[in-house]
């Protein structure tokens, strides 16, 4: 497969569609809201954390869905296998909740008495800030994290729908360093070199689609490596979303596709999952540890999510035949499906 690797500029035309789909390392096209013509209730906007330490992942996402706002926060405990999130949902906010048009600076702020979620961005630090009355158990939820980068390299891509004026341009930073705490009640989580993703995504969507994504981003001895892996939704004949990240070097990866095991005629979330590229570069078998599995169905909107978080072990190979190998390394897959 043939990628097209991005050119420096606009993302939109004068039309409202993307001047070109493909990947890039960087945020080099320019997403301003403005520029979309017409389907304003289709606009998606998205900031969404997952981190990793010992034995927990705790996620955050502020997204702007236009005809509906979702603020999210959830934590996975790994030992216990067991997961809580919570939370808050508007309808009919289109933009209000003013997302910056770029992850490279800007804040994106939610606030009410009983929940606050911030993501601070002074374009060097990014700090995650939260406080949540009653996350669970009548235990409040107290959050400062601060993340640094390990490298300047990412996943960008611009797919297009076959929809005219549709379409998602996204971000994926892996390998971010994560310090700071979590306190739920009274129990103080110190966070100390713990690992971190950010999704960031800009753009227009079809009403009804369904994606596959699997992530992961761990310091094994003296090396950080990470990917990002996904596919099922959009033309993706341009560019996949596909990378592999060493320290900070960056490889493109073409291809991968989930097989997940069957029980019963239908697919089981807890069971092995195989990762794989139809070229065999790609070689990864994930095993689960906790499914956060939540379904949403509210009047035109509707959302059925399977994030599951497991062990990676297996191989990625480059193009210039360095093997990457993954061990019982830590990151989540999921299958989400949405009518939105």
């Amino acid at each position: 497969m043939e990628q097209n690797k991005l050119k420096e500029g606009r993302l939109l035309d004068y039309e409202g569609n993307l001047y070109e789909a493909g990947y890039a390392t960087s945020l080099i096209k320019k997403y301003k809201r403005k520029d979309i013509i017409g389907l304003k209730s289709r606009i998606k906007e998205r900031d969404y954390y997952a981190i990793f330490i010992k034995d927990y992942a705790i996620c955050f996402t502020i997204s702007d869905c236009s005809i509906f706002s979702l603020v999210s926060i959830s934590i996975i405990d790994l030992a216990k296998k067991r997961f809580k999130t919570k939370s808050k949902i508007k309808f009919f906010t289109f933009g209000k909740l003013n997302l910056p048009s770029s992850s490279e600076i800007g804040d994106c702020v939610y606030s009410l008495k009983d929940f606050s979620l911030t993501f601070l961005n002074n374009g060097n630090n990014r700090e995650i800030k939260a406080s949540v009355k009653n996350f669970s158990n009548d235990k409040d939820l107290d959050v400062d994290i601060i993340l640094s980068p390990t490298t300047s390299n990412s996943m960008v891509i611009a797919t297009p729908f076959k929809k005219k004026k549709h379409f998602y341009y996204n971000q994926k930073i892996n390998n971010l360093i994560a310090n700071g705490y979590f306190k739920l009640g009274d129990k103080l989580t110190s966070i100390k070199d713990g690992m971190g993703v950010l999704d960031w995504g800009r753009g227009v969507w079809t009403y009804k689609n369904t994606w596959y994504w699997a992530s992961l981003s761990i310091k094994d001895n003296d090396t950080y490596k990470g990917f990002n892996l996904g596919y099922g939704f959009g033309d993706t004949s341009k560019a996949s979303e596909n990378m592999l990240f060493v320290n900070k070097d960056v490889y493109k990866l073409n291809d991968v596709k989930f097989y997940f095991t069957k029980k019963n005629g239908k697919e089981d979330y807890l069971g092995p999952i195989k990762v794989e590229s139809s070229s065999k570069d790609i070689e990864l078998l994930f095993t689960p540890i906790v499914d956060r599995h939540e379904d949403t169905n509210a009047l035109f909107i509707a959302s059925f999510q399977h994030q599951i978080f497991g062990k990676f072990n297996g191989k990625i190979k480059t193009k210039d035949n360095k093997e990457i190998v993954f061990k019982d390394a830590v990151g989540f897959l999921e299958k989400v499906k949405n009518r939105w």
